[in-house]
């Protein structure tokens, strides 16, 4: 199975990249899944329903959230009855809406779980163990047996917390990747147990800003340490960045895991050939 997983969306710019390449590297790559996590996509706080909707349209089977998964209160009634849209499992001890893992069809009848927790180092919340969390989903639906492919969305700060959760989800999970920091790195690797790993998927959005942010008001900050206004989303040229996998569906096992970033300011990595986007021009919206 080739499964494409997009690090968070950040605002326009971020909406406007995934919305050119998604349709075309779905074609290209020959996609069968795609994982987007959307929780920065509306003004770079939270995910509207409507937003969420053009990530489907552009091609994502499955949007995760994150510790502002709520942030635009209408998600609270549309992730309950959109069931494409994911939560973190533990985002409280109970009544959050939504759900945190569910399994989805993928094409000729096979199966994916993708399943979602928050870490709890440097973050601003007390969230619950996600280990424990993560415990009985991969228990209930074993990688190779009632799924083909399992796919785990861990959203933190800490690089060390991610890749504990690798090495915890390995050889019952098909991908652990990380998203919250924006900034990916360069650790893409398959473990052990055949596992594919990378502790941050980056973000989907433009580079040249402080994690998706126009720079003058974080830099303003850190430098006088007062505000003087609100963080905006930067509205640059956008790279879409995520990571790559190839799984074989007897086991779940990764077979193939590759680091994605396209257009925009990085350097260019993904499946060969890269296939040629057409940014086309700026569009309305936060």
């Amino acid at each position: 199975m080739r499964v494409l997983f997009l690090g968070d969306v950040m605002g326009r710019a971020g909406r406007r990249a995934v919305s050119t390449a998604l349709p075309v590297l779905r074609r290209a790559w020959r996609l069968d899944f795609v994982v987007v996590n959307g929780e920065n996509a509306t003004g770079g706080m939270g995910l509207s329903p409507d937003h969420a909707k053009g990530l489907f349209e552009a091609g994502a089977d499955c949007v995760t959230l994150g510790d502002h998964a709520f942030d635009q209160r209408a998600m609270r009634d549309f992730s309950s009855v959109e069931p494409r849209i994911l939560r973190p499992l533990n985002l409280a001890k109970s009544g959050a809406p939504g759900q945190g893992a569910r399994v989805y069809e993928a094409p000729g009848g096979r199966k994916v779980l993708v399943a979602q927790v928050l870490g709890q180092v440097f973050m601003k919340q007390p969230y619950a163990d996600p280990f424990s969390a993560i415990e009985p989903v991969l228990r209930t639906y074993p990688r190779g047996g009632q799924v083909q492919a399992v796919i785990v969305d861990i959203h933190c700060e800490a690089t060390s917390e991610k890749t504990a959760m690798g090495h915890w989800c390995d050889g019952r999970a098909s991908l652990v990747v990380g998203t919250h920091t924006h900034i990916p790195t360069a650790d893409a690797q398959i473990l052990g147990g055949g596992t594919a790993y990378q502790s941050d998927a980056g973000m989907c959005g433009d580079y040249d800003s402080v994690i998706g942010m126009h720079k003058d008001e974080p830099m303003r900050r850190f430098i006088t340490g007062m505000a003087n206004t609100r963080f905006t989303p930067a509205l640059g040229a956008a790279t879409v960045s995520g990571v790559y996998v190839e799984t074989e569906d007897l086991t779940g096992r990764a077979l193939r895991v590759e680091m994605v970033r396209l257009g925009g300011r990085l350097a260019q990595s993904g499946p060969a050939p890269l296939p040629e986007l057409d940014w086309g021009t700026d569009t309305a919206g936060p």
